[in-house]
């Protein structure tokens, strides 16, 4: 009788188990002969579908937070993005009432208070994961953040402002053979053949896709920056690399110097101006108030009376006499 080895005594002696033991052991439950002849029976029920009638007729009835959790659930479970009227067909509630729950779900499920935040993107509505909780789900779902090189993204940018758009216009603004970067847009599927153009060859013409706009979280074309914006973007990225790249002395003389001294001097100026010219109203106010004060205790004497004679002045005090050195005897 032959032996097998045990996992783990391979470098080992024989196995103290049989071929026979271990294939009882490892195989599966044996059938049963008389049932192997038979067809199994189908016993799962028919799926009877709820007439959509009964559903609007049910949907009514519903609380305004009855219609917040269905609106909730149904896109919790939908693989993509759902406007108002696929949910309205999956649930019978009216549109207007969808609208609303939307609106309060988007407020509970937003960025910085929940982790699954909900976003209006490619012309509905998708619960999505929050930004900042991305590199765990990345870790659980062991997936590889999704990047786009720098030609891709000069492609894809083209594409998506000046669409429809050839190849042949495409290169003429980039310069370089963008074949190869076409493709690989086509086989992520974030941009489309939409047509030919009528010219001589008709040229293929591209667009961009619904997954395009899923992709960068954007609720339609109308959405994308503007030119405006895209120049403040663009400074933005002018002053992180400035402000990541080695300084020259100047710049670090600039950044050192205080920007706000010459404010300040202004400021203190105004100030010391607004002081002094209180100081002056309070000694214009003091010194109208000492002439009122000498005229109440000094006041002047009344005007003689007619025939009175005038009053005799005062004689002067007294001199003492003094001695021959000057001292008063």
């Amino acid at each position: 009788m032959s032996t097998v080895k045990t996992p783990g005594e391979e470098s080992g002696g024989p196995s103290p188990f049989s071929e026979d033991e271990v294939a009882a052991v490892t195989a599966g439950p044996a059938g049963d002969p008389e049932l192997d002849e038979l067809e199994s029976a189908d016993i799962d029920a028919p799926e009877l579908e709820t007439p959509f009638e009964k559903i609007v007729a049910r949907s009514r009835k519903l609380t305004e937070a009855q219609v917040r959790n269905v609106v909730e659930s149904v896109l919790f479970v939908a693989p993509t993005a759902l406007t108002v009227d696929q949910l309205f067909d999956a649930t019978g509630i009216d549109r207007e009432k969808i609208t609303v729950a939307l609106g309060e779900l988007q407020g509970q499920r937003r960025e910085g208070l929940s982790g699954v935040v909900l976003h209006e993107v490619a012309g509905g509505w998708q619960f999505r994961t929050a930004p900042e909780s991305a590199e765990w789900v990345r870790r659980f779902l062991k997936v590889k953040p999704q990047r786009l090189t720098r030609a891709a993204v000069e492609t894809l940018a083209i594409i998506a402002y000046r669409q429809p758009v050839t190849r042949p216009e495409l290169e003429d603004i980039r310069g370089v053979d963008s074949g190869a970067v076409l493709k690989a847009l086509l086989d992520r599927r974030l941009i489309k053949i939409v047509g030919k153009k009528e010219e001589v060859g008709r040229p293929i013409l591209y667009g961009t896709t619904r997954e395009f706009l899923e992709f960068f979280a954007l609720r339609d074309l109308n959405a994308l920056p503007t030119l405006r914006e895209f120049q403040e973007l663009t400074e933005e990225s002018q002053e992180i690399v400035e402000r990541e790249a080695p300084k020259p002395v100047a710049g670090i003389v600039a950044e050192l110097s205080d920007s706000q001294f010459n404010q300040r001097v202004a400021e203190n100026d105004a100030a010391s101006e607004e002081a002094l010219a209180k100081l002056e109203q309070a000694i214009d106010l003091a010194d109208s108030t000492s002439k009122t004060a000498a005229k109440i205790l000094n006041p002047p004497a009344p005007p003689p009376e007619p025939g009175a004679s005038p009053p005799s002045e005062a004689p002067p005090p007294p001199t003492e006499p003094s001695s021959s050195n000057g001292t008063p005897t």
